[in-house]
C-alpha cells in the first residue's frame, strides 16, 4: 500500500498532537489561522470529549486551553452532514455550560474558538475560510453597540464579539494551490497531506519532522492504514448508496407520473441506500459511532442490523 511521507492532520489529532512535546505544530496552525500569537497551556478532557460512543455530545477531536485561559476546539469533520452549523453551536453552547459553575459571576464565562475543518460543501459559498463572530447593530442607526471604558478594562478586550464565541470554518476538500501565504499552506496540507520542502508556515516545519509515517510504531502505522481504510470504504459505499438512492428514487416517481411519487421514491431509496451502507461498514467491523457519523442513523438503529 502506497503511501505519503506525512500523516493526516485528523489522525494526528487523534494521537500525535495530544503530546506536549508536538504542541508546537498546533500553535503554528492556530496562531496562522487566528492571526495571533497562541501559545497552548493544557488540553482538557470535557463532558464533550469523552472517549464514549454511545453520548450525544461525543464530536469534538481536540479541546485546549491557551495561556490566556481561553478555550480552543478543533473538530474535524469528512462527511456531509446538514445540520453542521447547528452541530457546532451545540458544542459551543454545552462547552461554555461546563466550564462556569453554579453560583459563579458571568465574567467567568469562558472565550472559546471553535474551529472546524470540513471536508465536504458546506452551506453555499466559494471561499475556503469563513470566520462568525457576534456583533449588535442598531435596528434604526447600523451602529455597532460598544463595550464601555469600565468593561473594556475589566475583560480586557476592546469590542463586544471578543467575549462572545468565535467560529472558523475551513473547507479544505480539493484545495491543491500551493503558495507562499502561510495559511494557504496549511490549508493544502490539510486538504492534501503533503508538505512541500519550501513551506515556511508556522508550525509546517514542525509538522515535517514530527509526523512522518516512516517514523510511527509498526502497531501505529497499523492501526493508521486500518483507518486510511475505513475511511476509503466510507466514502466509497456513502457515495454509491446515494447515487443508488437518487437513481431509484427517480425511476419510481417516473413510473407514477407524479412529482409525489418522485419525491416518495428519493427519500425511500435513500433510506435504504444508507441502511446497506450500514450494512457493509457494520460487517467490516467499523464501530457503530462511526457509522453513525457517516450515515446519520442513530446507535440503536445500527445495533438492529
Amino acid at each position: 500500500m502506497g503511501h505519503k511521507p506525512y500523516i493526516s492532520f485528523d489522525w494526528a489529532l487523534k494521537r500525535l498532537l495530544r503530546d506536549k512535546a508536538n504542541f508546537d505544530v498546533l500553535e503554528g496552525f492556530l496562531s496562522t489561522l487566528l492571526e495571533q500569537q497562541v501559545h497552548i497551556d493544557h488540553l482538557l478532557e470535557s463532558e464533550s470529549n469523552k472517549d464514549n460512543e454511545d453520548a450525544k455530545s461525543n464530536r469534538v477531536d481536540l479541546l485546549c486551553e491557551n495561556d490566556r485561559g481561553e478555550l480552543l476546539i478543533i473538530e474535524v469533520q469528512g462527511e456531509s452532514e446538514f445540520a453542521y452549523f447547528q452541530r457546532i453551536l451545540f458544542g459551543t453552547s454545552k462547552l461554555l455550560s461546563e466550564y462556569i459553575n453554579r453560583g459563579m459571576n458571568y465574567d467567568n464565562v469562558k472565550k472559546v474558538y471553535s474551529i472546524n475543518i470540513v471536508y465536504f460543501d458546506l452551506g453555499q459559498g466559494k471561499d475556503v475560510v469563513y470566520h462568525g463572530k457576534t456583533e449588535f447593530r442598531g435596528i434604526h442607526n447600523d451602529e455597532v453597540l460598544q463595550l464601555s471604558s469600565f468593561q473594556r478594562q475589566r475583560f480586557s478586550v476592546d469590542e463586544v464579539y471578543q467575549l462572545f464565541p468565535e467560529y472558523y470554518i475551513l473547507k479544505v476538500n480539493d484545495f491543491n494551490r500551493w503558495s507562499k501565504v502561510p495559511l494557504e499552506q496549511w490549508l493544502y496540507f490539510l486538504s492534501t497531506s503533503d508538505i512541500p520542502e519550501d513551506a515556511d508556515a508556522p508550525g509546517l516545519q514542525a509538522a515535517r519532522e514530527k509526523m512522518r509515517y516512516i517514523q510511527m510504531s509498526r502497531e501505529e502505522r497499523q492501526a493508521y492504514d486500518r483507518y486510511l481504510d475505513n475511511r476509503v470504504i466510507l466514502q466509497d459505499n456513502i457515495i454509491t448508496a446515494r447515487g443508488e438512492g437518487r437513481l431509484e428514487g427517480f425511476y419510481e416517481g417516473r413510473e407514477k407520473g407524479l412529482l409525489e411519487g418522485h419525491n416518495t421514491g428519493l427519500q425511500e431509496g435513500r433510506a435504504e441506500g444508507v441502511l446497506e451502507t450500514a450494512r457493509k461498514l457494520k460487517s467490516l467491523g467499523v464501530a457503530d459511532a462511526l457509522i453513525s457519523q457517516a450515515t446519520g442513523l442513530d446507535t440503536d438503529t445500527i445495533a438492529t442490523l
